[in-house]
């Protein structure tokens, strides 16, 4: 019952945004006093503050974001370079933008903070000014752009030699027309721009898909060598390492306009399923990002599991050094948000190895899941008497044999029911690797989103998923509580001990 009124809640949301009433705006300070909404980073917003003075800045992580909060009503515009607002209307034809654009931007590249970075500064500048001369980023412009065909246009990823090694470079991922996934392949015009400077120079680029905010402090931090679409400002000029300009383009405000679409509700639902699971096969991705969640969620629960659990042993009957260290660190981790747990990690931990984002995931969540088992194992053994463990020892059993065979049994009858729902916990807690440049399920929802601009399917879809995760994982761990349940012995296994010592 509960997932049928999820569903119905649901639908009427959608239906709601896509009924939403259209608000006249013709000129930038008609939206004075407004909701605007920018994408996290960008910088858009410098461009009309001065004529919007007592409008609220929203930020959001997708563009595509921007577009169901539009339609729902919690902005009244948002900014958005020219040439991405021309993808978005051909996906949703009842977005509009004022006549008057809100600025121009210059985009360039960033370049790892590394021992490579004067010489690929240098080669990037030197290809970048070749391909003004000779047409080639008009021939990109034009291709990716212009004449922008997101089901045909496709990106040559191959024919690198490699000879001066690999290069990392930090993509948005879900940005059409500028980096995108394709049939499964990266693509778009910052990719190929970077595939055409890879082939020239011998280098093998490598791409990394992550949140468009996590770009400039990875490259920084030199865990990337290059980072795409980097809008030129003077506070950036000062902290990082720039290129020349790749490309520009005017800044529009898009509000809603008129729908002038035929289809119903019903064909518009029928049309976002096909687009969000049949086309490209991206049934496919789900799966992909499903197990990359599985993998993550249960290596790190085994390896949680057995460090927490060596850790307590030692601080058992540990000196006070000892347990001054681990409370110390249980602190630590407990009182650090998990996104910045991964992203110290990632880029400053494992800044300069390569170590791939899931695996550093591991690492995080394995260290946030030995601290949990060790509070439980303290809980679930300090509620045993002390009676019990002198009990044991006065039978003749030694130290080891009362904790596991005595003590353990019991403990974990207090301490498997919250096990349970730190293993839900956890789960749920994935769901931010894609800062880290992780394919897990939430990410690839974003990355199937920024492509069909649809949010129903994506969302709902990953949603029951992570349940089904959740409720597999949470049955598991409840038949191990149910197996090792002490009332639930049989009398022969419960005299077993006896017989034998009489």
């Amino acid at each position: 019952m509960k997932k049928i009124l999820v569903l119905f809640a649901s639908i009427v949301f959608v239906a709601s945004s896509l009924l939403a009433s259209k608000a006249g705006f013709e000129t930038i300070e008609d939206l004075n006093g407004r909701n605007i909404g920018v994408q996290t980073a960008v910088l858009y917003e410098e461009l009309i503050q001065d004529r919007v003075p007592d409008s609220t800045i929203q930020y959001y992580t997708m563009p595509n974001d921007m577009i169901l909060a539009l339609k729902s009503g919690k902005i009244d515009a948002y900014l958005i370079e020219e040439v991405s607002y021309g993808v978005q209307k051909k996906n949703h034809p009842d977005l509009t933008v004022l006549q008057e654009p809100a600025g121009y931007i210059n985009a360039t590249c960033i370049i790892g903070n590394n021992e490579r970075q004067d010489r690929l500064l240098g080669e990037l500048n030197a290809f970048i000014k070749e391909s003004h001369e000779n047409g080639l980023l008009d021939e990109l412009y034009d291709y990716w752009i212009a004449d922008f065909d997101p089901v045909n246009d496709t990106c040559d990823i191959t024919g690198f030699t490699g000879e001066n090694g690999t290069i990392a470079v930090a993509v948005e991922g879900g940005y059409e027309p500028f980096s995108f996934i394709s049939n499964g392949n990266i693509s778009g015009f910052d990719v190929d721009f970077i595939c055409r400077f890879a082939r020239e120079y011998g280098y093998q680029p490598m791409f990394y898909e992550v949140p468009f905010e996590a770009i400039a402090p990875g490259v920084e931090s030199g865990k990337y060598d290059i980072g795409m679409n980097i809008v030129v400002s003077e506070e950036r000029n000062e902290t990082g390492t720039l290129s020349d300009v790749y490309y520009s383009t005017p800044i529009r405000l898009v509000v809603l306009g008129e729908d002038d679409s035929a289809l119903g509700f019903f064909e518009k639902l029928a049309q976002s399923f096909e687009k969000t699971f049949i086309r490209e096969s991206r049934w496919k991705l789900f799966v992909q990002g499903a197990g990359v969640t599985v993998l993550i969620t249960i290596t790190s629960i085994i390896a949680g599991t057995i460090l927490g659990f060596c850790v307590f042993l030692l601080c058992r009957k540990g000196g006070r050094i000892m347990n001054s260290g681990t409370n110390f660190f249980l602190w630590l981790i407990h009182g650090m948000p998990t996104v910045l747990l991964l992203m110290i990690l990632y880029y400053i931990v494992f800044g300069s190895s390569k170590l791939s984002g899931t695996w550093v995931s591991v690492v995080g969540f394995s260290l946030m899941f030995a601290c949990s088992m060790i509070d439980m194992l303290r809980v679930g053994c300090h509620a045993i008497g002390r009676g019990q463990f002198e009990a044991s020892t006065a039978l003749g059993y030694s130290d080891g044999q009362s904790f596991f065979k005595i003590i353990l049994p019991q403990a974990a009858q207090h301490f498997l029911p919250i096990y349970r729902n730190d293993v839900v916990t956890l789960i749920k807690e994935t769901s931010v690797v894609g800062y880290i440049a992780v394919l897990d399920l939430t990410k690839i929802s974003d990355l199937v989103r920024s492509r069909t601009y649809e949010a129903f399917f994506p969302l709902i879809v990953t949603a029951i998923m992570y349940f089904v995760i959740s409720a597999i994982l949470t049955k598991a761990v409840a038949w191990i509580e149910h197996s090792i349940d002490p009332k639930r012995r049989k009398k022969e296994k419960i005299l077993k001990g006896i017989k034998e010592w009489e």
